[in-house]
């Protein structure tokens, strides 16, 4: 009898330490598992020289339209560090995600590829989302690109639902490259590519199946934005040959310059008919 009590009384200490071990872990925010199963979370990324400040007019258009009633900002420093700012609501509605670079006017775009995968992966670990979409005004949109060619069969990658291009430069800029305003064939194809044009060409090796693309683009009159060619703003048809649909959407007249595209009211209820409606 004495024994059975000792053996007792050694226990119970035992059974008073798992219970108090189990009171001190908090269970995760309802608001996190959430997120994981239901909400799209949606990139903007600047152009050259650029920074959040260009994204800022379509992210408020999109939420005084009541698309979204969450904005966050991703600051990828120099060397991959990524700074998140913003409050994270309880009841997240389409997140959106306006990213900047303090390396904003590198021409190498596979580290402008590199910079939008460690801004998409922070998010990620810390919002804990499955699926994107991704917007890019003019070089934003070749780091996208190399994102999806660098990185894009990396494990636990976000899955593309969405890609919205505004104002790309996929076949060079004008002035700068000889074979921008190439003719492109039915296929979207240039007829003389650029060099980075060529190297883009791998895309339709490893673009993502199911992804629907709008491509905006500017003409004021010339058959450019006065700094892109339309003919290689659309040369992204060729390139994405495994996406589900493609759409392109060309603004007339001085709204459609290439700077003006990302504070074009029609711009605006064009990204949010085709993101969130």
């Amino acid at each position: 009898m004495k024994t059975r009590i000792s053996n007792i009384l050694k226990i119970i200490p035992l059974l008073l330490a798992a219970l108090l071990l189990t009171s001190c872990q908090k269970p995760l925010p309802k608001s996190v598992k959430t997120r994981q199963s239901k909400e799209t979370v949606t990139f903007f990324f600047h152009g050259y020289g650029s920074s959040i400040n260009a994204e800022k007019h379509m992210a408020e258009a999109a939420r005084k339209a009541g698309k979204t009633n969450e904005v966050l900002t991703a600051t990828v420093g120099w060397g991959g560090s990524v700074k998140l700012r913003g409050k994270i609501q309880d009841k997240p509605k389409n997140p959106v995600i306006l990213v900047g670079f303090q390396d904003n006017d590198n021409p190498d775009y596979h580290r402008d590829g590199w910079y939008a995968y460690k801004a998409v992966k922070t998010v990620q670990k810390k919002l804990g989302f499955e699926k994107m979409n991704l917007v890019g005004h003019s070089m934003g949109n070749m780091a996208i690109c190399y994102m999806i060619m660098d990185d894009g069969g990396k494990k636990n990658f976000p899955v593309i639902e969405k890609q919205v291009s505004i104002a790309g430069h996929y076949n060079g800029i004008k002035g700068y490259s000889a074979n921008s305003d190439s003719p492109l064939t039915a296929s979207g194809k240039p007829e003389h590519m650029d060099a980075t044009y060529k190297d883009l060409l791998y895309l339709r090796q490893v673009y993502p199946k199911g992804v629907a693309v709008l491509n905006i683009y500017g003409d004021t009159g010339n058959g450019s934005d006065e700094r892109v060619y339309n003919n290689s703003s659309r040369s992204l048809k060729y390139l994405l040959v495994n996406a589900k649909s493609y759409q392109e959407l060309r603004i007339k007249g001085q709204g459609g310059q290439h700077s003006q595209l990302h504070e074009n009211a029609r711009v605006d209820r064009a990204l949010q008919k085709f993101l969130w409606n």
